[in-house]
């Protein structure tokens, strides 16, 4: 494998071309609606189209720096739970991966900087440095530990969504606004919605990755809980995600909203219950992986349902 092909598949670039849909949904199906009969000082959208790519832009520099970083102190577990994977050692060389990591982080900090600087809101670099933190030490450290790191990736899964809501606040805006009200709402139920899917995911994902984390003395759940208690853990996650959803959905059927409601039972209520049912039958590392494969299909279904807006 060349240099710029293993580079790619170091950086995740489907998950990076996942955090750009997410966001770009948000910014043209979310914010018009949002916007809609908005009131003074609501007229216009403050993200406009350059400070929304350079926001995007910075969004995959901290996720592919951090997805570097990742692997780069994982390389010996992932020899043993997915060795044909393995990028840095075999085709990238584990210091030019450090390297990668930090111009790549830093690019990405430069980025937030900027844009927080036209909006007049610190508060984007700030958050963003934070997340650049959170990667780093959630990689060296948190991983490995219980529950502390897959919930610390979720939130940062659920920032994705936030971080465009904090490109629109308006400091000194009154609490009871309508427009910021609306904008809370529906950047809360879909962060939310990332945050617990994420989760679940996580949670597979290290007991799909147990036997390799065993080795190299880590402490996640389904080490330290075990294997069953780690799938009631997923399970209560999923059914509180599946009645959420369902309740959504209710809502929005009173709104005449039938397509909308439809596309949510078919492409996420019912494989939610699919992979509950299918969660209590896994045991094996393939099982866990297709498990969480379909989970991420889950997430894209969920991120997709944007444009009934």
């Amino acid at each position: 494998m060349k240099a710029i092909p293993a580079f790619f598949r170091l950086i995740r670039w489907p998950n990076l071309l996942f955090i750009v849909l997410t966001q770009a949904l948000f910014r043209y199906f979310i914010l018009p609606f949002v916007y809609l009969d908005g009131h003074e000082g609501y007229e216009t959208i403050k993200l406009c189209n350059s400070l929304f790519f350079l926001l995007v832009l910075a969004s995959v520099c901290i996720a592919g720096a951090g997805y570097i970083i990742n692997d780069y102190f994982d390389v010996n577990i992932d020899l043993i739970n997915k060795s044909s994977k393995v990028i840095i050692g075999k085709f990238i060389k584990r210091r030019w991966a450090i390297v990668l990591h930090a111009v790549i982080s830093f690019t990405g900090l430069v980025l937030s900087m900027y844009v927080g600087w036209r909006l007049q809101n610190i508060l984007i670099p700030l958050f963003n440095f934070l997340a650049i933190f959170i990667l780093l030490f959630y990689s060296s450290t948190f991983k490995k530990k219980l529950l502390i790191g897959n919930i610390l990736i979720s939130l940062l899964t659920a920032w994705v969504i936030l971080v465009m809501t904090l490109a629109e606040y308006r400091f000194r805006l009154s609490p009871h606004d309508i427009v910021w009200q609306r904008l809370l709402k529906l950047s809360f139920i879909y962060a939310g919605f990332a945050f617990i899917i994420s989760l679940v995911r996580e949670v597979v994902k290290d007991m799909e990755d147990r036997e390799g984390d065993v080795k190299y003395g880590c402490t996640t759940m389904p080490i330290v809980w075990g294997i069953p208690v780690s799938k009631v853990f997923a399970a209560v996650w999923i059914v509180v995600l599946t009645g959420l959803v369902m309740a959504m959905q209710i809502y929005v059927i009173q709104l005449g909203w039938w397509f909308s409601a439809l596309y949510s039972i078919v492409t996420i209520v019912i494989p939610l219950i699919w992979v509950l049912r299918k969660l209590y039958e896994a045991n094996t590392p393939k099982q866990f992986h297709q498990l969480s494969s379909v989970i991420k299909i889950i997430m894209l279904a969920g991120i997709i349902s944007m444009v009934f807006f």
